[in-house]
């Protein structure tokens, strides 16, 4: 059931895989084991522009079995968590008048959420958790909850969740099989602690290593945001500024994971003074990986990057 981040995830995973993009008309669900209306399904992966997986549909129907009347609310007394995102099409709370205005890659986009993130479950407000992988969330609130009442009530949804899960025959372990063979593709961690992956031919051709570990970046970076003054912010960011030149040469050599790693690390350090190189980096970097959509998500966060006001629907 989709992947797992917090506020602010700079050496853990902000994003628990990379889902893949689907341009143009989006395909006619083959099956919805769910049963819910073809047309809504159709209208949340068009506002979305993704295929959404089905086990995203399985864990509506097993909230509206919790609460028919809010499915999105099923979850809030129990452990504090708040379906939104693509749920709120299935809800319906797009059909608001303001909803014609919704740009929808920056509905409950969060400051540090990279591209590749989508956000389906959020949390406590302050320290604005929010996250996809609700099944390791339960595991753990179990093991901080002390009242007895509170615990009976998580190990009652726990069990309800795992028998679902098994019906439906879907892996609750912390990392599926597919996830394991992702990680087999990863040609480098990155700053989110995800890792990225990019096509690699036989050759190595597709990615080559940044000339700085992710320690050293970092501490170009804090030097970069921590610069007294301008003319010392200028001169601390030299090094950036030779790897953009290797970036130029990496991608005309076809080696596009450079300008994509490079890119996401400023990203993800999260300071406004890397936004204006991340926008020249990570735009041109999906286009040559032929992920059209995150560069337009990358394009409409930029411009519109903030730790407030992140539902797109709200009154």
């Amino acid at each position: 059931m989709a992947g797992g981040g917090k506020r602010r995830p700079r050496g853990a995973a902000g994003a628990a895989g990379e889902q893949s993009e689907k341009n143009g008309a989006v395909k006619k669900r083959r099956s919805n084991q769910a049963d819910i209306p073809d047309s809504l399904c159709q209208e949340a992966e068009t506002c979305y522009r993704l295929r959404l997986p089905e086990d995203f549909y399985q864990f509506w129907k097993f909230c509206e079995e919790l609460d028919p009347e809010k499915p999105s609310d099923a979850l809030v007394s129990s452990v504090g968590l708040k379906l939104v995102g693509p749920y709120d099409i299935l809800a319906g709370k797009h059909k608001k008048p303001k909803s014609t205005d919704v740009n929808f890659n920056l509905h409950w986009r969060f400051f540090y959420d990279p591209p590749e993130f989508q956000t389906i479950l959020v949390g406590d407000s302050k320290t604005q958790y929010h996250m996809g992988y609700f099944r390791l969330f339960l595991s753990k609130k179990l093991k901080e909850v002390t009242d007895k009442k509170k615990s009976a009530v998580l190990r009652d949804l726990d069990e309800k969740l795992t028998r679902t899960a098994k019906d439906l025959g879907y892996s609750l372990e912390q990392k599926t099989m597919k996830m394991k063979q992702r990680d087999k593709k990863v040609v480098t961690k990155a700053f989110h602690g995800a890792g990225l992956v990019v096509p690699v031919d036989k050759n190595d051709v597709g990615y080559r290593e940044l000339p700085e570990t992710n320690a050293n970046l970092k501490k170009i970076c804090k030097a970069i945001v921590d610069a007294p003054t301008d003319d010392e912010r200028v001169k601390a960011f030299a090094p950036i500024q030779e790897m953009l030149t290797f970036v130029q040469f990496a991608n005309d050599e076809c080696d596009y994971g450079m300008g994509y790693e490079l890119g996401m690390d400023l990203f993800c350090y999260g300071s406004h003074y890397f936004h204006k190189t991340v926008g020249q980096l990570l735009p041109l970097a999906y286009s040559l990986l032929k992920r059209n959509l995150f560069a337009e998500i990358i394009e409409s966060h930029l411009g519109s990057r903030r730790e407030e006001g992140l539902d797109q629907l709200e009154p």
